[in-house]
Order: structure tokens, then sequence, then C-alpha cells
């Protein structure tokens, strides 16, 4: 299985939403981008179990991430994956910066926050920035047609 960093790109409306012990928090509309890592056992399979929680809304949260997913009010767009042997979670997530939910998704680090707000669409940025850290990105966009959603 292979490791890596991945950012999940997810369409949301204006709402709030309570985030486990970070209390409720609110989202403004747009396209918010979270930066994970995908080093552990399962790999970036990690990015695929995201999508498969918000189209299937099955399980209860465990992680910051999951509270998004598991509200109507955000819809997965796409995901931009990398394979890698490097820790560059957090070299992604200074890169992509900009507005930011505190303390989102950053429990285990330093940073501010893995969580961050942009009004177009991030895809074209974020790959780019994939490539200034010399990742080879791979992405997959995420169709939504109604509540049927396809990768």
């Amino acid at each position: 299985m292979d490791k890596g960093v991945y950012a999940l790109i997810l369409e949301n409306s204006p709402c709030e939403v309570r985030i486990g012990a970070l209390g409720a928090r609110e989202f403004a509309p747009g396209r918010h981008v979270y930066v994970g890592s995908a080093r552990g056992s399962g790999g970036l399979a990690r990015a695929d179990r995201h999508v498969r929680l918000a189209l299937r809304r099955d399980r209860p949260p465990r992680w910051h991430i999951d509270y998004l997913l598991l509200s109507p009010h955000f819809t997965p767009a796409a995901v931009v994956t990398a394979a890698t042997d490097r820790d560059c979670e957090c070299d992604l997530a200074r890169a992509v910066g900009g507005a930011y939910v505190p303390g989102f998704g950053c429990s285990d680090c330093a940073c501010p926050s893995h969580l961050f707000h942009r009004s177009g669409d991030p895809v074209p940025e974020v790959l780019a920035l994939f490539r200034s850290l010399d990742l080879d990105a791979r992405i997959t966009r995420i169709k939504n047609e109604g509540s049927e959603h396809r990768v």
C-alpha cells in the first residue's frame, strides 16, 4: 500500500458545524482544502476512506475531518494524492496557507490548522503546491450528481 500525503477538497454552503472538542465553527461558503497524512498502515487508502464516509455517512465521527464529511453542507469535490516516504504533511499545509479554521486537523503537530478556505476552485493551486514540494500528484475529481456520488 502506497504511503504519502493528500489534500481533500470539499465544497460547502454557509453553515455552522460542531467539530468534537473544537466546538461549533462557522464555515464560509466555497471550498475547503484539508491536508492529511497517509503514512499509516492504510496508506493513501485513507483518502478513499474519507470519500466513502462522505458518501455513505455510515460511521460516527472519529477525527475532525469526519464531522465535515458527515455534514449535509459539505460534499467532496476532489482528492489530490502523492505517494512519498517523506513526512511532508505540515510542509504542504504551510504551503496551502491562507484563511484557516484554527486547530483543525493538527492536534499532533504545531501547525495552526490543516483546513483552509478558498472561494474558488483550489485544484490548480493545490496541484502547483504539490509540484513545488517535488511531489508527483494524482488528482481524482468526484462527480456529484444529486445524492449520488461517483469517484
